[in-house]
């Protein structure tokens, strides 16, 4: 984040918190507007980008089966509210021709796709849209399970209710076989 948008940032938190009744220059909040700022550069570092550059694509002999990085945690923030929520991701391909990505990637693409105001649905298909544009392999199956704190501290007030998401491509979609094994390995059925 460049330093014309760090100000613009420090400078709307200072009118908000003016706004909501309290005193911006109050010495334990005189840092606030910086500290926001600070946070908003690494919470939202993937706005603007539009796809997923940091990966590594390896060669294998023989094609695997399923290949599956489970309870990724995540946090991002909702774009109707700008409050957040988090939970855990589940990814999961099957390789074609003999492409696979190392696993590390796969939590930075999580991170990559919910690092942004969102909607857990969006995070969801562009996890997998983006794993499908790298790999193309013969499936994929992503699940998400988030807490959503605009659900939570307002609206409805009602703490701990979760809301799951899924996207199933290729032969995750018509193998109704693999499709349960993945569910089962990540406790969804």
């Amino acid at each position: 984040m460049n330093n014309e948008n760090t100000k613009k940032i420090e400078t709307a938190i200072h009118t908000i918190i003016e706004a909501i009744g309290d005193n911006p220059d109050r010495p334990s909040i005189q840092e606030t507007p910086a500290r926001v700022a600070s946070a908003y550069a690494e919470i939202f570092s993937a706005t603007g980008n539009e796809h997923f550059e940091d990966y590594k694509i390896f060669d294998v002999e023989e094609n695997a089966g399923m290949v599956l990085v489970q309870d990724i945690p995540f946090y991002s923030m909702c774009e109707h509210h700008l409050l957040p929520f988090f939970g855990t991701v589940n990814v999961a391909y099957v390789p074609q021709n003999g492409k696979i990505i190392g696993l590390s990637k796969i939590p930075r693409l999580v991170d990559f796709a919910s690092h942004r105001p969102s909607v857990q649905e969006n995070i969801t298909v562009l996890i997998a849209n983006e794993l499908q544009r790298i790999l193309n392999p013969k499936g994929i199956a992503v699940s998400i399970s988030a807490r959503h704190m605009c659900m939570e501290m307002r609206g409805i007030n009602k703490s701990g209710l979760f809301t799951y998401t899924n996207k199933f491509l290729g032969v995750f979609s018509s193998d109704h076989e693999l499709k349960n094994e993945f569910l089962q390995q990540t406790h969804q059925r």
